[in-house]
């Protein structure tokens, strides 16, 4: 898809759907009188509330637009960078099902609709460009087509073209914001391809091949420690987890170094279980396939490095991915267990489906042992618990610094990618004790997202500025939602990039 910000008269571009975003205050201001100004009927008010996402879709006799069909973009008040970007993404979604593959949106009055959010020119369209990329994805690489009764040419109709026509004062600004946008969106939708894909698709091998080809198209570097690299450096967490499988486990490290001084060194961590069966404690069969989103924090930490990468910041970021799948098997480690892992911290392994802990303790040891970095922070789709607690749209935040997790909290308000802070008091360490081993990799039902953090912090090695993200329930959309794009979101990739174009 090609984005092209244009300062033509809106009236004569070419396109198959025109977008003109209203919100609900000047429609109820100046509805009666502006609707007609532009060729619609006052008719349409009765049916059209301008809500955020809202779209109403006109043919034929709209003013003099060269366009075939008129949309109606409600974006609400138009005060909130969630409403822009729910808006693009509903104008994405709608262009897509109408098979437009020239899309052209009215942003000629922006300087009006900046002063109600209070955002700059850039940032507005940064929001609203990372909102169209979200709704115009769709996972279909694996449909062979020889079920749909359509026409090869018409399935095969993507959006091409998105104009966006503004005033000539703010040209610049605008391409800027796009420029970004363009680069979030379709990190995301990177991310969103490795986590909808299947078990046999995508393994730790090919989880380390992603990161090698994007290093080697954004120039960062990337390497990739093979099953026999682990065992010399004693990851004894992630061998545990892959003892059940019959694919070799994957250490990647991705390491993007700005020209000139970093301001900081940043270490991101992603949990890359391929396919999460719960091993010997095996889960439920029902809804067990969704399990192949449980390296979603992996993915996400592979988006956000190479978006960071494609923007130039100013910071050393890296990247540590342990992959593997946990599957049950002879050769799989089972219920009481006791492992060594690359602190040289023993765990007593009471539940095989915690495996998440093991593999990210051994990379959180080697963020500060090898990197002794300003930053840790970790994503990982880890407990059901944070489900329960905080659902499917906002992530758990744990975090062992006061300001680390501000910074966190206000990236996720600004980027719609939310968290919120739970507690990480010394109180629940009395549940991860173990009378066999130093600690025991489950803490019972209570609090099971809390003393899963807890666990992590123990493999710290007392870094002062560590934070934990839980992203199990917004990182994919299980099942037949309401939407009509399911599965794997992106989630945490404009979160953290937020957070470290701020640091920079």
């Amino acid at each position: 898809m090609k984005i092209i910000v244009t300062k033509n008269d809106v009236h004569l571009l070419d396109a198959d759907l025109l977008a003109i975003p209203v919100s609900s205050a000047e429609l109820k201001k100046r509805g009666e009188e502006a609707l007609p100004l532009i060729g619609i009927d006052r008719q349409v008010l009765a049916d059209f509330k301008a809500d955020a996402g809202e779209i109403i879709v006109l043919y034929g006799g709209s003013g003099n637009y060269s366009a075939s069909r008129i949309a109606l973009l409600g974006i609400g008040e138009g005060d909130k960078l969630d409403d822009w970007r729910k808006a693009a993404s509903a104008l994405a979604s709608k262009a897509v099902d109408l098979k437009s593959e020239k899309v052209s949106v009215d942003c000629t009055r922006i300087k009006a609709l900046v002063a109600i959010t209070g955002q700059s020119v850039t940032t507005l369209a940064e929001a609203f460009v990372e909102g169209y990329f979200a709704g115009s994805y769709r996972f279909e690489r694996l449909k062979s087509g020889k079920l749909d009764k359509k026409g090869t040419d018409e399935k095969l109709k993507k959006i091409d073209k998105l104009y966006i026509a503004v005033p000539a004062g703010v040209l610049t600004e605008v391409e800027e914001g796009v420029a970004d946008g363009e680069i979030i969106g379709s990190c995301k939708q990177m991310v969103r391809d490795l986590v909808n894909l299947p078990g046999n698709y995508l393994n730790a091998t090919d989880i380390a091949n992603a990161a090698e080809e994007s290093g080697k198209q954004y120039g960062y570097d990337v390497t990739v420690f093979n099953k026999k690299e682990i065992e010399l450096m004693g990851m004894g967490g992630l061998l545990a987890v892959n003892k059940g499988s019959n694919q070799p486990p994957t250490f990647t490290v991705l390491d993007y170094k700005p020209q000139g001084e970093a301001k900081a060194v940043i270490v991101l961590v992603g949990k890359g279980v391929t396919f999460d069966s719960g091993g010997i404690s095996i889960k439920p069969s029902e809804n067990m396939g969704e399990m192949k989103s449980d390296m979603a924090g992996a993915a996400s930490v592979l988006g956000a490095v190479e978006a960071v990468a494609r923007l130039g910041l100013p910071l050393h970021v890296v990247g540590l991915i342990p992959a593997t799948d946990n599957m049950p098997s002879s050769t799989a480690q089972q219920p009481g267990d006791v492992i060594t892992t690359y602190s040289g911290i023993t765990v007593e392994v009471s539940n095989t489906d915690a495996e998440g802990r093991l593999i990210l303790a051994d990379a959180l040891t080697y963020a500060k042992e090898k990197y002794n970095p300003d930053v840790i922070i970790d994503l990982a789709t880890l407990t059901g618990a944070c489900i329960v607690a905080l659902g499917y749209s906002v992530a758990a935040l744990f975090s062992n610094n006061d300001t680390l997790a501000d910074k966190i909290f206000t990236a996720g308000q600004h980027s719609g990618e939310k968290v919120w802070r739970m507690p990480l008091w010394d109180l629940y360490d009395e549940q991860i004790k173990s009378d066999v081993a130093d600690l025991n990799n489950t803490g019972g039902r209570g609090a099971g997202s809390v003393t899963a953090a807890k666990f992590l912090e123990k493999f710290i090695e007392g870094h002062t500025t560590w934070a934990h993200i839980d992203i199990a329930g917004p990182s994919f959309v299980p099942g037949k939602g309401a939407g009509k794009v399911n599965g794997g979101t992106g989630f945490g990739v404009g979160l953290l990039v937020e957070l470290l174009k701020k640091w920079a």
